[in-house]
């Protein structure tokens, strides 16, 4: 009898030989099963009544199950009956053992799964959560946390987490979130994946699920806030919303001791002092779109082969629109048409690249600023026949409505959101018929709908990009040179504005976004390539590191997305 070695080693000598022996032999065996030739037993499974052939030997080697009951005192019987389990889906599931596939639909995945359990069929419990997560919207997301909770199945509990994770922003605000128990939510909040924006929007979702029954969850409270990754959030965030929280104090204390205190770092005992993404698998990664409005599309950067790809084309015809992302769609906010101003808002799905019309604004606008805050849009300023100073805010309750106007109307501005507060800093002022440029900077603040002046930055900028990075706001713009971009830094601790090290490319549109915890500027021309220019700030050496460059001139606005948005091109 040949042994185990013996028989690896002579079919490892020729792949080819060994492929083809294993072809065979499957086929032999699948035609045995159709014909039911040389079945050596039979089970008898209830409801209804069905007698299903096999052969112990398959079936013994798909499952410790199978194996235990031959085995056993009952195994040699030639009949055996098998009554915890529907016949067709018994059936559905012997077929798996010969052909590892099974017939697995929305409406038997839950028999499926349950009965893979019971005969320990690891593989068809597999394929059975991975179909059930792959057809979520139609099983429904609280069919699956019922389904796990009576199977106690760790596949579908990974999964499941696995999928509140990447989708964490859209089940945050769902009524289940609301009925988490504190270790569920705890080890969504661990993750390094997480798939939220900003930090902000984790301590949010916390909020939200705390303030549901505060007496029975205030003790726990504690718990959540140490997954938060502290030492990220400004120090006015944590001093005003995280530091007045039952149980949280030593929490902030240590976050503002290894902020303002570095030396002190190796003494203090804090969960997490690192960014999210940091280590993550490629199941969370992000990548950058950038809309170009020459023909407008969107392309796509790819990060592993540091190259640009077109993602989409987009049909729009008409032009100083301004853009926003809210979850899977691109809103396109106001414009102008044939000597017109819109007042016209459309939505555009990433994924599947079809228009929808969203309710207009109040107010006619292009060259204006718009930024999404605590689900919350806002189209700022911008111009008609004029400069215009009035903002006005959309929720999905109320539609459109004004809010407090700007300080200084200005179009051709950038805005940015920190700190649960709007910045809005520079652009164009009409003033007695000439266009004036401003150093000028906003902050509105949404509970007490407020705008105030904050200090000037040191130039003048024009539609510059803008971002907000580690509790600062960076601005990239022309100012008032024409050979290369200046950088500008906002520190609204101390209300001060300081010059970094400029980009030097030649200025023209630029865009900045955050991935992977860097900032990257997106714009500005190399006039030798004819292309836009991709930048990344090396904080640890202070200067701007080149990437490939944008096949594209003119940069709207780049928005950072997850990969998994764009696996459907």
């Amino acid at each position: 009898m040949a042994t185990c070695s013996s028989q690896t080693l002579a079919l490892q000598r020729n792949s080819c030989k060994q492929n083809s022996f294993m072809e065979k032999l499957m086929t032999k065996i699948f035609n045995f099963y159709d014909e039911q030739s040389l079945i050596d037993v039979t089970f008898k499974v209830s409801n209804p009544t069905a007698l299903v052939p096999a052969h112990r030997l398959i079936l013994a080697a798909a499952s410790p199950y199978f194996e235990n009951l031959f085995n056993g005192n009952q195994g040699t019987n030639p009949v055996i009956e098998i009554n915890d389990i529907d016949s067709d889906i018994f059936e559905h599931l012997i077929t798996f053992c010969y052909t590892g596939e099974a017939s697995i639909t929305v409406n038997n995945v839950a028999a499926v799964l349950n009965a893979a359990i019971v005969l320990q069929l690891d593989d068809a419990i597999t394929s059975s959560v991975d179909y059930l997560i792959t057809h979520i919207d139609e099983y429904t997301l609280q069919g699956a946390y019922t389904l796990e909770r009576e199977t106690q199945c760790e596949v579908l509990r990974q999964k499941i987490i696995e999928y509140e994770t990447q989708n964490f922003m859209e089940i945050s605000r769902s009524d289940e979130f609301l009925n988490f128990y504190v270790e569920k939510l705890q080890r969504i909040l661990v993750s390094d994946n997480l798939n939220i924006t900003r930090e902000e929007d984790a301590y949010d979702a916390i909020q939200r699920w705390y303030n549901y029954d505060v007496p029975a969850r205030q003790e726990n409270l504690p718990l959540l806030i140490a997954c938060l990754r502290l030492t990220q959030f400004n120090v006015d965030f944590l001093i005003t919303h995280i530091q007045p929280l039952p149980g949280c104090e030593l929490l902030v204390f240590k976050a503002l001791s290894w902020i303002g205190v570095p030396t002190a770092r190796p003494m203090i005992n804090i969960r997490f002092t690192e960014p999210r993404g940091v280590g993550a698998t490629n199941c969370g990664e992000k990548t950058i779109l950038a809309l170009c409005s020459q023909n407008p599309k969107l392309l796509q950067y790819n990060k592993t082969e540091d190259k640009w790809q077109e993602y989409a084309s987009i049909k729009i015809d008409y032009e100083l629109y301004r853009t926003v992302l809210e979850d899977d769609n691109l809103l396109f906010i106001g414009g102008y048409k044939n000597c017109t101003t819109l007042n016209v808002v459309r939505s555009w799905n990433i994924r599947n690249k079809t228009w929808q019309n969203f309710p207009v604004m109040i107010q006619a606008r292009r060259a204006h600023c718009v930024v999404e805050l605590d689900d919350k849009i806002y189209a700022i300023g911008g111009c008609e026949d004029r400069a215009l100073s009035s903002v006005e805010r959309y929720t999905t309750s109320d539609g459109w409505k004004f809010v407090n106007s700007l300080i200084v109307g200005r179009d051709n501005a950038s805005a940015v959101t920190l700190n649960n507060k709007i910045y809005v800093m520079g652009g164009y002022n009409s003033c007695r018929g000439q266009l004036k440029q401003l150093k000028s900077i906003e902050c509105y603040n949404p509970n007490s709908n407020t705008w105030t002046s904050c200090a000037d930055m040191t130039k003048c900028h024009i539609l510059p990009g803008v971002a907000a990075h580690k509790g600062h706001i960076y601005v990239l713009g022309r100012g008032d040179e024409y050979s290369h971009v200046c950088v500008e830094r906002y520190d609204p601790q101390q209300n001060t504005w300081s010059q970094i090290c400029s980009l030097d490319v030649d200025p023209g549109y630029i865009a900045c976004v955050l991935l992977d915890n860097k900032l990257w500027a997106i714009g500005g021309q190399s006039e030798s390539a004819g292309k836009s220019c991709v930048s990344v700030f090396d904080e640890e050496n202070f200067c701007w590191v080149e990437r490939c460059l944008l096949p594209e001139r003119k940069v709207c606005n780049c928005f950072v997305v997850p990969e998994t948005l764009l696996f459907s091109m």
